[in-house]
């Protein structure tokens, strides 16, 4: 996600890691200034192989989905063109 919202932006912009605890989960934020996606490419950004980029590959959202889903959590993705990506990691809390 990180990857993805440095290359979203063209050489300027801001990207804001944030985390807390929330109702017995660990919420992580990653919000970029970057070209923000199309309803299109939102839908298939987590399929593997699919890339926007040339020369990607399509596999790094793929597989932090697969790993977030693994541990019991959820990743969503919400992105406004011309404004940004925010791409929020929901993963339960371990006491």
């Amino acid at each position: 996600m990180l990857f993805r919202s440095i290359h979203a932006m063209d050489r300027e912009g801001e990207i804001v890691i944030r985390g807390e605890r929330r109702s017995g989960q660990i919420e992580i934020e990653v919000r970029d200034t970057g070209e923000g996606m199309d309803e299109v490419t939102r839908a298939r950004i987590f399929e593997p192989y699919f890339s926007t980029r040339p020369d990607g590959m399509g596999l790094g959202l793929a597989i932090v989905r697969a790993t977030v889903e693994e541990h019991g959590g959820t990743i969503d993705v919400a992105s406004v063109i011309g404004e940004g990506t925010v791409f929020t990691i929901r993963l339960p809390e371990i006491r």
